[in-house]
């Protein structure tokens, strides 16, 4: 086995789920998905689809009216742009893949700002490039990016430059001076930005239909290449499909990728896609409401407890929170499924940066949970 491979670190959220694995009793915020199911109107565009027979496959790139749908949508939100951009994936975590096979390889340097979900650094490092990272720093009850620090760290040799935000775990979200300078930088040393937007819809700042883009500001020969996903917004982690906006010079590279990985998206998915994006002037943003009442429920309760410290998240579905003398994440996460059946994801999950904190995924159908969540968050520091 190569030596990259074996050296990834398993799951650590992996390992505390599994701990409370055939636990009734357990509330489960570990994972980071909604308790909400797929709406009706999207599984139904599905079944019909496999009633039509459509079971073959499909284009390496997607279907054209999937293209043209989420060239539509991304337009609708940002600058425009055409289905000559876009390539439709199986999942956000291909796309992410996808565009690193496409991007680095073996003795490459990749910087990421982190923490961050771990499989955006793992991917190049599979690949054999070697990632250095830039932390985010909480300051005045909010996540913060040292620009000079990571311009700094963004030279001529950086091939990629990695950004997830909104931000998970943290929910940390770029200004677009933030992003200005970043894209400017970038020009400057000749760095592709891989740009994770999953979370773009579900950003909480009044009258904002969704996050800073860097596609609000790029020009179609940026190097830039931006992954999106269902699941989030769509309420979707299950079936798993995603895209990447590209510079229309890049496209027909990312279909051979796509064709060595997966071929392509089951038509009958890509259907229930169409379908989503179709009905998200209706369903999108009253989802976003739901998770504002639930981020705006939690947040209190946590800020409350004793000795916690949390910072307010302006986007993404996840509460990011420490409790002082609870150094361990990955210990006090395990206790607190096994003593109280509170299940969150620890810090340590998403590096080195994110030990002592535990992320808690708020998006519930049922508010009252994460008061009783905390009530037993409460109830384990009395132990």
């Amino acid at each position: 086995m190569r030596s990259a491979i074996d050296e990834l670190p398993g799951s650590k959220i992996r390992e505390v789920a599994n701990a409370g694995i055939g636990r009734a009793d357990v509330l489960p915020f570990w994972f980071g998905e909604s308790d909400e199911v797929t709406p009706a109107f999207v599984r139904e565009a599905a079944i019909e689809s496999l009633r039509e027979g459509e079971t073959f496959y499909a284009h390496n790139l997607g279907l054209a009216e999937l293209r043209e749908g989420i060239a539509a949508y991304a337009s609708s939100l940002h600058r425009p742009l055409g289905p000559e951009r876009i390539a439709v994936t199986s999942s956000g975590v291909s796309a992410l893949m996808i565009a690193m096979q496409a991007l680095a390889g073996a003795g490459d340097e990749v910087v990421a700002v982190v923490p961050v979900w771990p499989n955006l650094t793992a991917q190049p490092a599979i690949l054999g490039a070697a990632v250095k990272r830039v932390a985010l720093r909480p300051r005045d009850g909010v996540w913060r990016l040292d620009l000079d620090e990571l311009q700094r760290a963004v030279s001529a040799r950086t091939r990629v430059l990695i950004v997830n935000a909104p931000n998970n775990p943290t929910g940390w979200t770029l200004t677009r001076a933030e992003q200005q300078a970043i894209l400017a930088h970038c020009r400057r040393t000749g760095t592709w930005i891989v740009a994770d937007e999953v979370y773009e819809r579900v950003y909480f700042e009044p009258g904002s239909k969704a996050a800073p883009s860097f596609l609000d500001l790029a020009e179609e020969d940026d190097r830039l290449v931006v992954a999106h996903s269902f699941s989030k917004s769509f309420l979707m982690t299950g079936w798993r499909l995603g895209w990447l906006v590209v510079p229309p010079g890049l496209l027909d590279a990312i279909g051979k990728l796509i064709e060595f990985n997966t071929s392509c998206a089951p038509v009958f998915v890509q259907r229930a896609g169409l379908a989503a994006l179709q009905g998200a002037s209706d369903f999108v943003p009253g989802l976003v409401e739901r998770l504002r009442n639930c981020r705006d429920t939690l947040l209190p309760l946590l800020a409350a407890v004793p000795r916690a410290q949390v910072a307010t998240p302006l986007g993404g579905m996840y509460a990011f929170f420490r409790v002082d003398g609870e150094n361990d994440s990955l210990a006090f996460a395990k206790r607190l499924v096994a003593e109280v059946g509170l299940g969150l994801a620890p810090g340590a999950a998403f590096g080195a940066e994110g030990e002592g904190w535990l992320r808690w995924c708020f998006a519930s159908r049922d508010v009252s949970r994460l008061a009783q969540g905390v009530e037993r968050l409460e109830s384990a520091l009395r132990l």
